[in-house]
């Protein structure tokens, strides 16, 4: 395990158009879907700390464990354009690509088999046999700010990687850039001011992550 480089990704607005939390509110109708939709906003901004609307959405969208079979087909539909070549390529050159999400297990799958990725750090969610919603991980970190770097420390001493890049759109991502050789921020999506602020380097398609991976070689 000592040469394991890690490009780790985000998941939601980065690897695909979506942001999963709020198309489980979108399937509710247009009133839940804003009031998810802004409290989603505000934890990404940083103006909201990740715990204080991680829950509270779910309560709101109480969603049905077939909903995440609809986002998770979703995220296929809106998946960025040249994830999958990209994916292939620094797999190629000796990375090892992971999702770490503050999304749902469930509904990444699909999107994460389709780029031939094994592993995903994301939060599991749990339904009644009738396939209602019961509630969530509470202790998975990404339900929490802080939540990130904590996942990458935890990578760190289980693969004793030489290399760590991570890749995303959020603040919640910028919180891991202590703990990365590289942070690179995303915004084909969103672009976020403090995002694009502190990242490294910002870029708007996956395309551009190839020519940065090659200078920490």
């Amino acid at each position: 395990m000592a040469s394991t480089r890690l490009l780790l990704f985000d998941c939601d607005s980065t690897l695909s158009a979506l942001e999963g939390i709020d198309e489980l509110g979108r399937l509710k109708g247009p009133d839940v879907f804003r009031r998810v939709e802004a409290m989603t906003n505000d934890a990404m901004d940083g103006r909201l700390a990740v715990e204080a609307v991680f829950g509270r959405r779910l309560d709101i969208i109480l969603p049905r464990a077939e909903d995440l079979l609809a986002v998770g087909a979703r995220y296929l539909e809106t998946m960025e354009p040249t994830a999958c070549a990209v994916v292939s390529q620094v797999r190629r050159e000796g990375w090892t690509p992971m999702i770490v999400s503050g999304g749902f297990r469930g509904a990444i799958r699909p999107l994460a088999d389709r780029l031939e990725i094994e592993r995903i750090e994301a939060v599991d969610l749990t339904f009644d046999r009738d396939g209602s919603y019961l509630g969530f991980d509470r202790d998975f970190p990404t339900t929490r700010s802080g939540g990130k770097p904590e996942i990458v420390s935890r990578l760190r001493r289980e693969l004793n990687p030489v290399r760590v890049v991570m890749v995303g759109d959020g603040v919640s991502d910028l919180e891991t850039k202590p703990v990365v050789d590289l942070f690179v921020g995303f915004g084909r999506y969103v672009q976020r001011e403090r995002v694009r602020r502190e990242s490294a380097h910002f870029i708007t398609s996956l395309d551009q992550l190839p020519a940065l991976l090659q200078g920490l070689e």
